[in-house]
């Protein structure tokens, strides 16, 4: 009796449970976190299976890459999506699909059509844009003689310009189903929308756990990280280094150089470091190989010596005199 009676307090305790899973507005960015690891699972799965053929000749899996793809999505979505009215992402966000084309205030797994709608509405069109260019190319080997080459050439140009029209529109519908999401929270993909699934808690009073302290940091980084990667390759880090070294070590490198300069010792590039190439200068007592300060120049506009920081002019072949001595 008393289990009868505990049993009987659960179901009725379901009702409302599922009610307030229903009403309860799941976040934005836990449906994108969902999709995003769907996305991810996609592609570990993908690596591995691609692995299994390391070892045999280049490119053996190229010709049919498309349709292993669909087969692998299809193959998930039959053991996450199918069994359980939710996706491997979802799951770990604890949410799942409801059925929205019901009128049950309560809530409804997917159909066994919306299920397969959905996995063709995902896996589909991904497979039909990666072989549209073979499609055409196989209506377009269907021409019998000369004389109808002209209208087979027509019927490919005019299947290729549909199939880029309906290509934008799908693109199109797509960013304007996103912008709703936006607006009200419900279905990211179109293809959701299209089958009728909704995502919803799948556990009364779930909250999202997020260490803001950890995202913080994370954003932080990769905007300083940006911001890097932008302002990097304005700086003359050669011209700033040589700056720094004429200002530091300005005296002795003075010496330094004027001591080789005495003993007529040009044996290195100021540039590579090695023996210079066809030596040439710009201006300063340094040399440098003709293709070395050639390339630079023509990278830099403002190119200054590494050595000395002084402006380069156009590059001059070195001009020495050679004193043949008798013995």
């Amino acid at each position: 009796m008393g289990l009868e009676s505990k049993q009987t307090r659960t179901a009725g305790s379901s009702g409302p449970e599922t009610d307030v899973e229903l009403q309860t507005p799941v976040l934005r960015i836990s449906q994108l976190d969902a999709l995003e690891l769907d996305s991810a699972l996609e592609q570990l799965v993908w690596t591995q299976f691609s692995q299994c053929f390391q070892n045999c000749r280049p490119g053996l899996l190229t010709p049919l890459e498309p349709e292993l793809r669909a087969f692998l999505q299809l193959l998930l979505w039959r053991f996450t999506l199918y069994s359980s009215s939710a996706t491997v992402g979802q799951s770990l966000l604890s949410l799942r699909y409801h059925n929205t084309l019901s009128s049950s205030p309560r809530y409804r797994p997917l159909s066994r059509r919306q299920k397969l709608g959905l996995a063709l509405l995902t896996a589909g069109p991904r497979w039909l844009q990666e072989r549209s260019h073979n499609l055409l190319l196989c209506l377009g080997l269907s021409s019998g003689g000369p004389g109808s080459q002209g209208d087979s050439g027509l019927l490919q140009k005019g299947l290729r310009s549909c199939l880029t029209l309906l290509s934008s529109i799908a693109q199109l519908t797509s960013l304007i189903n996103f912008l709703v999401f936006l607006r009200k929270g419900h279905h990211p993909v179109l293809a959701e929308r299209i089958a009728g699934a909704q995502a919803v808690f799948s556990k009364p009073s779930v909250a999202r756990d997020i260490t803001y302290q950890y995202m913080n940091r994370e954003l932080l980084w990769h905007g300083f990280a940006e911001f890097l990667i932008f302002l990097l390759p304005l700086i003359n880090t050669r011209k700033l280094k040589a700056t720094v070294s004429s200002i530091v070590f300005g005296g002795e490198r003075a010496d330094g150089e004027g001591g080789r300069e005495a003993q007529g010792v040009w044996k290195e590039c100021g540039l590579c470091g090695e023996w210079p190439t066809m030596p040439h200068t710009v201006g300063c007592q340094h040399v440098f190989c003709y293709y070395c300060i050639k390339s630079h120049s023509i990278a830099d506009t403002c190119l200054t010596c590494p050595k000395c920081g002084a402006e380069a002019g156009q590059p001059e072949p070195v001009k020495m005199e050679v004193e043949m001595i008798d013995r």
